[in-house]
């Protein structure tokens, strides 16, 4: 490409050109960009950081938007458990994540990472924007800004989504346009569920400024909020689906020639909102207006210890025979396979069907009483089903589903008390991450 721009009126061709990549990928530096081929390199890595939009951990109808990734977010650091109690009443599963610093997101999006899930209530993403500046004798500079976007839901009780923009990193090697180079600003809503759903939206985006004005400005706030009253689902349920796409748009200024204004697209964000009969503030507390909750509708991560003095160390211990060794589980199947140790195989909580919930565990004590005999509940034992009761995926699935594998399930029986701090933490975990009822929503077990 040719321009007969000149910086001075002369016949230097200037030529800019713009790449997107993941905010932690290494970029080669002026002199490698003067190499043969690095240019083209660097073009290849900006395509192929482009082409997934949508997080692999996404689920309900979002998880069919755009082009999904083969890879997981990066996983929380640790995990997230109370403090031991000596009563199995006592466990509860802690508070996930509300919060999210900027640095937090940068630290988790290094390499190639261009997403990070804390939580269901704290997820970030983040695009690089590259330009290489050209004369016709080659690249005379490099300018590169970084931009990280953070959504959470700071409060269980309020609806309001918060989507946190900064521009930063600002860097420029050699002879750059910068000063009349323009950032632009969007969050848009290409898609929710019900359609007929509509978004309050905050004002504080689209923006679009020169590098300098964003560098003095760096940083936004924008608002979603769905009211109640807009969704769908059995149960109350009352559930609106969307999806939130923040867009990075780079215009280049008078007189460098290239393309412009180019668009990236950093990983979309899955927003849901709902008001469960089930979950928690279904009322608003006397403010009809603002009952129900937000979250983001991505696989959630249940927590169990397998280690000495964990309450459920003996369940712990039995899910991960089921995961590591299913076919030496009861009852017996060659072809066991049991799910929900990862993403392609979820868990899907079951709550407003009391009778199949009360036909999973009467199948599994049926099991309990077939290996072990009518009084395997010795010593205060007590039958121990995985997949849980309350999902869909426990034992009785094979009579409501056709196509499921019968007997593809484990139980054992285990200590009462150690059977109750479990089952105390798994309900504590689905009020606490608003797991709603049925197959649009999703969560797997990890064992430590």
């Amino acid at each position: 490409m040719t321009s007969p721009a000149s910086a001075a009126g002369g016949t230097d061709a200037l030529e800019a050109r713009t790449f997107q990549v993941a905010p932690g990928a290494p970029l080669p530096s002026l002199a490698g960009l003067q190499g043969a081929g690095r240019v083209r390199e660097l073009a290849a890595l900006s395509e192929q950081a482009n082409a997934p939009t949508t997080p692999l951990e996404v689920v309900g109808p979002a998880a069919g938007y755009g082009t999904k990734a083969t890879i997981p977010a990066v996983a929380p650091d640790g995990e997230q458990r109370p403090a031991l109690a000596n009563s199995a009443m006592a466990v509860s599963y802690p508070e996930p994540a509300r919060t999210m610093t900027l640095d937090d997101c940068k630290q988790h999006m290094k390499g190639d990472a261009r997403v990070y899930m804390k939580s269901r209530f704290a997820v970030c993403t983040g695009l690089k924007v590259t330009t290489v500046w050209e004369k016709q004798n080659g690249a005379v500079g490099t300018s590169s800004y970084t931009v990280y976007v953070r959504g959470t839901v700071p409060k269980e009780a309020d609806r309001t989504m918060f989507f946190e923009y900064d521009v930063t990193d600002f860097t420029t090697v050699g002879t750059t346009g910068v000063a009349g180079l323009k950032i632009g600003l969007k969050g848009t809503i290409p898609q929710d569920w019900p359609a007929a759903a509509t978004a309050a939206v905050g004002k504080a985006l689209p923006v679009t400024k020169t590098w300098p004005q964003m560098k003095a400005s760096p940083h936004y706030t924008h608002t979603v909020r769905y009211a109640p009253g807009q969704g769908s689902g059995a149960g109350a349920a009352d559930v609106v689906f969307a999806v939130y796409q923040p867009e990075v748009v780079s215009t280049l200024p008078a007189g460098w020639v290239g393309e412009s204004p180019k668009t990236g697209k950093p990983f979309m964000f899955a927003p849901r909102w709902d008001a469960a009969s089930y979950l928690r503030n279904s009322t608003g507390a006397g403010n009809p207006a603002n009952k129900g909750g937000a979250a983001f509708a991505m696989v959630a991560t249940l927590e169990y210890s397998a280690q000495a003095g964990a309450a459920e160390q003996a369940v712990a211990q039995h899910i991960q025979k089921a995961f590591t060794n299913p076919k030496a589980t009861k009852p017996l199947n060659a072809l066991k396979n049991v799910p929900g140790d990862n993403l392609n195989e979820q868990l899907h909580r079951l709550f407003l069907d009391k009778d199949r919930h009360a036909r999973n565990r009467a199948v599994a004590v049926r099991e309990c009483r077939r290996y072990w005999g009518a009084d395997y509940t010795a010593g205060g034992k007590e039958c121990d089903e995985f997949p849980f009761a309350s999902t869909y995926e426990g034992s009785a699935i094979d009579e409501y589903d056709v196509h499921a594998e019968k007997n593809n399930y484990s139980v054992m029986p285990l200590d009462g008390k150690q059977n109750g701090a479990a089952g105390n933490r798994l309900s504590g975990f689905y009020n606490n991450n608003r797991i709603i009822d049925g197959l649009e929503d999703g969560f797997i077990v990890k064992i430590s």
